[in-house]
């Protein structure tokens, strides 16, 4: 197939890559362009090969519930514009929609076109966390998504036995407000607990505490570490003088799930 000084241009626009590389892959693949755009990625001479090495903290959440699923992904990017436009905005919206039907590893499927994406748009594009969430039968599962420039930067998901819709719904913005890292205190790593007990002990000994005093003053600190980092032991976002584990009452929390960008 032949080709012309245009498609040379077309291919370079396309990919980033040189003039002599671009009538390089022409000629290799007979004039046709998506075979040429392969080729260059594969010869690592398309421009997007050379972002590898950016940072990607901005990008976009997408959530999607259908019945008893839900999904979140997030696709991130160089820049606020980037992530805020309709174009990949579209595709991270699409990459849930995948993952809600067809579970995480389906958002593999999308790999081509991310790879076009990071060319049209020529930022270093690439898929973060995965999440999906099938609640049991019986069980509520509800969400909150914080939109900031018109774009998810800040996706939860709840699944809760005996809970109400909006009961499960308070939770995942207190989720979203709080940012625990684990359920339960039971949840924290016992390597975690002893980092930030002797951690403590350092601290208090260096304020001049009483020796005979540090493993009370210890303990009470740790108390206050869980009530940081653990979902249950957290005051209640809209109501601080009670844990989220006395506000929800007889209902519990299966497990949760936040995404956020940055």
């Amino acid at each position: 197939m032949a080709f012309t000084a245009k498609d040379v241009q077309a291919l370079r626009q396309a990919t980033g890559a040189g003039m002599m590389d671009a009538k390089k892959a022409l000629e290799a693949n007979d004039g046709d362009m998506e075979a040429s755009k392969q080729w260059l990625r594969e010869k690592g001479l398309a421009a997007s090969a050379k972002r590898d090495d950016r940072e990607n903290t901005q990008g976009v959440v997408a959530l999607v519930i259908d019945g008893n699923v839900g999904a979140m992904v997030k696709l991130k990017c160089e820049t606020d514009f980037v992530a805020s436009s309709d174009q990949f905005k579209a595709e991270a919206e699409e990459l849930a929609r995948v993952v809600a039907a067809k579970g995480e590893a389906a958002a593999a499927e999308r790999n081509a076109v991310l790879e076009d994406l990071k060319i049209t748009l020529k930022e270093k594009i690439e898929l973060g966390e995965v999440v999906r969430i099938e609640a049991a039968a019986g069980n509520t599962l509800d969400h909150y998504l914080h939109v900031q420039g018109g774009r998810g930067v800040n996706g939860v998901l709840v699944e809760m036995s005996g809970a109400s819709q909006e009961l499960a719904h308070d939770v995942a913005v207190h989720v979203g407000f709080a940012r625990p890292k684990y359920l339960t205190r039971d949840d924290v790593p016992a390597e975690v607990v002893e980092h930030e007990r002797a951690t403590l002990e350092t601290l208090s000994r260096n304020e001049g505490k009483p020796e005979a005093a540090l493993p009370k003053i210890v303990e009470g600190r740790i108390n206050g570490f869980f009530k940081d980092v653990a979902l249950l032991e957290q005051p209640y976002a809209k109501d601080d003088k009670q844990s989220v584990k006395q506000f929800i009452g007889s209902a519990s929390i299966v497990r949760y799930a936040q995404v956020e960008i940055g």
